[in-house]
């Protein structure tokens, strides 16, 4: 006797001109959920017991979803095949964090952080004690980028000293030996990392 998930499966495939848009869903589903979970076509691929050239097709479209494959991608995604077969809901645009506070600097995420690891934005409050830079300059590849929003920003480039004030953005390679801290208080900005300024800045 077919399963529940197998017979809705089919009376959605089986109804007119659905065949298409079911394909056409769990593409789109397979596609977001192996995202968010950080999973390469590899890691689903091996998991659900399908060869990785056939899951590539059938997220490119190339190839037609059969009954047999929505409990593999389903178990290999660890969701159900109701999850599998539903509409996305609509996403949540609001960046929700937390805080992070190292070396006098707290940061406020101002993007989301996903496995594809992109440029990561944070507001940025630089304490009043951060005022003396070390003996030896951090380097680290990469770039950053910052605007000042209040205070006075100093910024260090190997053998050049900056103070960039409210209203003025700075671009930099950290590949450069670099330091920034306040001149004669607090500093508030917004920053740019790439992946290894983030590493540096917040988890080294």
């Amino acid at each position: 006797m077919p399963s529940c998930f197998a017979m809705k499966a089919k009376q959605q495939v089986d109804a007119p001109g659905a065949e298409h848009d079911v394909d056409a869903l769990v593409r789109q589903r397979l596609r977001e959920l192996r995202t968010e979970r950080g999973l390469t076509l590899e890691d689903v691929a091996s998991r659900a017991q399908i060869d990785v050239s056939t899951l590539s097709r059938l997220e490119s479209g190339k190839r037609r979803l059969a009954l047999d494959h929505l409990p593999r991608l389903a178990t290999a995604l660890s969701v159900t095949t109701d999850d599998l077969l539903r509409a996305p809901e609509a996403e949540d645009p609001r960046v929700r964090g937390t805080a992070t506070t190292r070396d006098n600097i707290t940061y406020w995420p101002l993007t989301r952080h996903g496995p594809a690891n992109g440029l990561h934005a944070y507001k940025i409050r630089i304490s009043e004690q951060r005022n003396t830079p070390p003996a030896e300059l951090p380097v680290h590849e990469g770039r950053d980028w910052m605007y000042v929003l209040s205070g006075k920003l100093r910024l260090i480039l190997g053998e050049q000293d900056f103070t960039v004030g409210p209203g003025e953005a700075v671009e930099f390679s950290t590949w450069t030996p670099h330091w920034f801290g306040v001149v004669d208080g607090p500093v508030e900005a917004v920053t740019i990392f790439g992946l290894h300024g983030e590493q540096v800045h917040l988890h080294s």
